[in-house]
């Protein structure tokens, strides 16, 4: 069985709103909304730990009241950072495996959390291949420093999952050195415990500006819509 680790701490700075984001409307129903559903339906998955940003308890638990989330449900206070906030919901985390996603990715499916359950390794992120070419540089001379092999890099997203032990131990790790991770992929696998990928999807994008708002609305429009 899993804790999941629900990002939704965030208060939506890039995207010009006056509430958090996550608390948005996408469609008629608030952006944190999509991603409790899916996690919903998945059987193992026994615990939601949630975050929310200061002030607005109370309407993530009205959110939480309104679409009548069945799998129990842990409130925490979000730290000031992503980093900060998982290591203050570690703790919280009930069973011996942790999932982590974020609110910002609504698109995410039951499929995307059950195809990391059942990966045999402990430690596992989607990613999706990089479409693009990128460059080292020095961003204060603006020179380019040299290559980087596009096939050897991937663009890491979110549901992630890992085991508790390995995730807390990086963590702590983190803490001792003064470092802060912006994903925890790459925190857990600095720290030297295994962390493999699987392909996920294009459309599993995380929502951060107006744009992206409108296109996660049209790509979650009904299928009949497509029809007109």
């Amino acid at each position: 069985m899993y804790s999941l680790i629900l990002l939704n701490g965030g208060i939506g700075a890039r995207i010009g709103a006056n509430q958090p984001k996550q608390l948005l409307k996408l469609r008629g129903i608030p952006i944190l909304v999509y991603a409790l559903i899916q996690a919903d339906r998945v059987e193992k998955i026994s615990q939601i730990v949630l975050n929310y940003p200061a002030g607005w308890k109370d309407a993530v638990e009205e959110v939480l009241a309104d679409y009548a989330i069945a799998t129990p449900v842990t409130l925490v206070e979000a730290g000031d950072s992503r980093h900060a906030s998982v290591a203050a919901m570690l703790p919280h985390c009930t069973e011996d495996d942790v999932i982590i996603h974020e609110a910002a990715r609504p698109l995410v499916s039951r499929k995307n959390f059950e195809d990391l359950i059942e990966d045999e390794h402990a430690n596992v992120s989607l990613m999706t291949p990089i479409s693009f070419t990128v460059a080292p540089v020095d961003p204060e001379t603006h020179e380019v420093t040299g290559s980087l092999e596009r096939d050897r890099l991937r663009n890491v997203q979110l549901p992630q999952k890992f085991s508790r032990a390995d995730l807390t131990s990086a963590h702590e790790q983190a803490r001792q050195d003064g470092k802060v991770f912006t994903e925890d992929a790459t925190l857990v696998a600095e720290y030297g415990h295994p962390v493999y990928f699987i392909d996920g999807s294009d459309v599993n994008f995380k929502v951060t500006t107006p744009t992206d708002l409108r296109m996660a609305g049209f790509l979650l429009r009904p299928e009949e819509e497509d029809d007109d």
